[in-house]
């Protein structure tokens, strides 16, 4: 398993680190890796990670038997210009997540050959680096495709081709869209709709002529047969690929944890554009870590395009429940909302200002005094507190079980009927529900008991009753150090110690943890003077609390201190730190160097944490694990 013991050892690495998680309660603990950041084997890197191929497999042997689950990122298509997972499209895969290696190989009839594939490593800027080299990747994955749709026709199976056939129909809902933008933005040398020329192709699907539109479309699809053609076999090779990927990880049971972002990307807001609420946008209220907030700019979902008046779901509503119907049905594992809140209690803003209150801003569902959002306004000028601002948590004071009940549609009769019809219930669902949390938030999270997360290094030290600190930590739900958008705990730990800011946290982490300890004024000390220490105590902290799943990212997991994403910049460092091919030498290494995270150690720290009696009536656990450290 983790570092490829003998298989007797491993297999008492394994079953000792299973019962030390089943005693603390623990029902998942998943590996947070998105996908441009899985390894690639020696020889394969071509300058973007993938959990399809061989750099995939090796990640998932050398989870199973401790993790149970993966976190991927959102996997859908980005643009050139912008790595971000999170603004990528809502249905069409990544195509840089499929692995060309296997194209070369007789099971694709060698559809990509050696020597291009080979150049593509041997270019690669990146090679020898654990970083993606996103811009060179995009390039050099078009030569390949290119090369493997033009062979593809030649060498293909009638078997391959018979499902290739099958794929575009089952799919053809959304495929045909996102292919057809591929073969506009070429005709209209520009692959950002909005500056298009020719205004029939903007608007070809919001109040274009039905006539007109159908016209339009034949006379591209037969101008742009082999764009559509290729996007679509893209498609079809990333989707073939994943299929595997989880039929892979279900055999060693792993699931895999999609990942849905509240974004929808520029081909998604050209093909859908009448389901979003003109002339606004998607943000994030004023806070301590953005004065005038945050104008993420993506679109709004039109309230009334979600349901019609007799409940049943409106246009936007089945293109929504479609989705995670999709979504569910190819991650059994489950899907992360990104944003949950955005579902529930989403703050938006005039498409022209900053999303603040003074320039027109506020919650969707809770503006009853505002001008224009008022009719869409669940909460009462009843409801509401005026003595605080609209765009701060206590604005809305109560709500009737009606009132509750209307905030949770989309989450009730979209998200949930989505998984209960893909024979999975509301716990396959990740609820993200970090920063503002709203009381319309609060009560539907409540009712539908969705699992949230607890970030514990996002704690606000200073308050006895923060939900982030260990002892309150609630069992259902998530429990981690950090996200994607969280500097390494390490790097934060080296920042705090031998600082004022470190006392509340140590405090804390005494209090809850080690004060009982025989050795607790050492422990004390070396949490208020080393950060190796300190970023160990909240890995301990996670276990310890009584969250019945934990996640760990990556970079805590394997030592790493380097951040993957860090918001509000932007630039070839975000989204783009990878794990090395040799990574399993590097976790060798940092557990020796105290770094990695030592799961053994850990566990018997948070055995412990519980209590005396606790850890006395689990002391075997106790002692199998000490045989590992």
């Amino acid at each position: 398993m983790l570092l490829e013991k003998d298989k007797e050892k491993t297999t008492e690495y394994e079953l000792a680190v299973q019962e030390a998680l089943k005693v603390l309660g623990k029902k998942n603990l998943a590996l947070i890796l998105h996908g441009v950041s899985f390894p690639s084997p020696k020889g394969q890197n071509t300058g973007f990670g993938t959990y399809n191929g061989e750099g995939g497999k090796q990640i998932i042997d050398f989870a199973s038997g401790i993790f149970n689950a993966i976190q991927l990122g959102p996997n859908g298509k980005t643009k050139t210009s912008d790595a971000s997972p999170y603004t990528g499209t809502i249905f069409s895969q990544n195509p840089l997540f499929i692995d060309l290696k296997e194209l070369t190989t007789d099971k694709w009839k060698n559809i990509l050959s050696e020597a291009t594939y080979k150049k593509i490593v041997d270019s690669n800027p990146q090679k020898d680096e654990s970083r993606a080299a996103y811009q060179y990747a995009c390039y050099a994955y078009e030569t390949a495709l290119s090369e493997a749709y033009k062979n593809f026709e030649k060498n293909a199976s009638w078997s391959m081709k018979h499902k290739f056939s099958k794929f575009k129909k089952e799919n053809s809902f959304w495929l045909d869209n996102d292919a057809l933008y591929e073969a506009l933005s070429i005709e209209n040398k520009s692959d950002f709709w909005p500056q298009w020329e020719y205004e029939l192709d903007r608007n070809l699907f919001k109040n274009a002529d039905k006539k007109a539109r159908d016209k339009r479309i034949k006379e591209i699809t037969k101008k742009y047969t082999d764009v559509i053609e290729k996007y679509k076999l893209e498609q079809f090779i990333a989707s073939s690929q994943s299929d595997e990927t989880r039929k892979y990880a279900k055999e060693h049971n792993i699931k895999m944890i999609a990942d849905r972002q509240v974004a929808f990307s520029d081909r998604d807001c050209w093909a859908y554009q009448s389901l979003f609420l003109e002339g606004w946008a998607l943000g994030c209220p004023p806070d301590y870590f953005s004065q005038d907030g945050q104008a993420w700019g993506f679109p709004v979902v039109d309230p009334e395009k979600l349901f019609n008046k007799d409940g049943s779901l409106g246009p936007a509503g089945i293109l929504l429940k479609k989705l995670y119907l999709k979504m569910f049905k190819e991650n059994p594992g489950g899907v992360r909302i990104d944003h949950t809140v955005g579902l529930i209690d989403p703050w938006v803003y005039k498409k022209d200002a900053l999303p603040k209150v003074e320039e027109g801003a506020g919650r969707l569902y809770s503006s009853p005094n505002h001008i224009f959002l008022s009719k869409f306004s669940i909460a009462t000028m009843d409801d509401v507190n005026l003595e605080v601002k609209p765009d701060k948590e206590k604005w809305v004071k109560k709500l009737n079980d009606a009132q509750i009940e209307k905030y949770g549609l989309m989450l009730e009769k979209i998200v949930i009927a989505a998984a209960n019809e893909s024979g999975l219930d509301k716990n396959a669902i990740v609820a993200e529900d970090l920063g503002t949390l709203t009381y319309p938030v609060v009560k539907v999270m409540e009712k539908y008991e969705l699992q949230g997360m607890k970030l514990v290094q996002f704690v606000v030290a200073e308050e006895e009753d923060h939900p982030y600190r260990c002892k309150n930590i609630t069992p259902h739900s998530w429990a981690m150090v950090g996200t994607h958008d969280n500097e390494p705990i390490r790097k934060w730990a080296d920042s705090v110690v031998n600082t004022k800011e470190v006392d509340p946290h140590v405090k804390n982490l005494m209090e809850d943890m080690f004060n009982h300890f025989e050795n607790s004024e050492e422990i004390k000390h070396k949490l208020y003077t080393d950060g190796q220490a300190l970023a160990f105590a909240k890995l301990v902290e996670i276990f310890a609390s009584t969250a019945e799943n934990i996640q760990i990212f990556f970079t805590d997991f394997f030592g790493i201190n380097e951040v993957y994403n860090k918001p509000g910049t932007s630039g070839d460092e975000n989204w783009s730190l990878r794990l090395p091919s040799d990574f399993k030498e590097i976790y060798a290494e940092n557990l020796k160097n105290g770094n990695a995270l030592n799961l053994p150690k850990a566990l018997i720290c948070a055995i412990q944490a519980r209590g005396p009696e606790f850890a006395e009536a689990h002391k075997d656990s106790i002692e199998r694990l000490s045989k590992l450290i």
